[in-house]
C-alpha cells in the first residue's frame, strides 16, 4: 500500500521544490488577475493581445491558464502594458 501525501496546494504537489511551487503560484495568480481585467474590460482576445503587446495565440494561452508558457517577467510586462503596477508581498510561512 502506498503512502498518501497531503499538500497545501496543487502547486506544492506538482513542483519539485518549495521555490518552484511559489513561482508557479505567483504566476497563476498574476495570470488570473490579468484575465479578470481583460474580461471586465470586454476586450476580444485580439484586442487584449494588442493592448498587452503579445500575439492573439499567446493571449489565448494566458486566458486558458497555461502557466508553464509564461515567465514571471513576461507577466509583469503584460500587466504593465495594460496600465497596471505589480505589487508583491512577502509573508511568513
Amino acid at each position: 500500500m502506498s503512502k498518501i501525501e497531503d499538500y497545501a496546494s496543487v502547486w506544492d504537489a506538482i513542483a519539485d521544490t518549495p521555490e518552484q511551487a511559489a513561482n508557479l503560484r505567483t504566476r497563476a495568480e498574476l495570470m488570473q488577475k490579468i484575465a479578470a481585467i481583460v474580461k471586465e474590460s470586454g476586450w476580444t482576445q485580439a484586442e487584449a493581445a494588442t493592448r498587452c503587446g503579445v500575439t492573439q495565440p499567446r493571449m489565448n494561452d494566458l486566458l486558458r491558464g497555461r502557466v508553464s508558457r509564461f515567465s514571471l517577467d513576461a507577466l509583469v510586462n503584460i500587466a504593465t502594458a495594460i496600465g497596471r503596477r505589480v505589487h508583491l508581498e512577502l509573508e511568513t510561512v
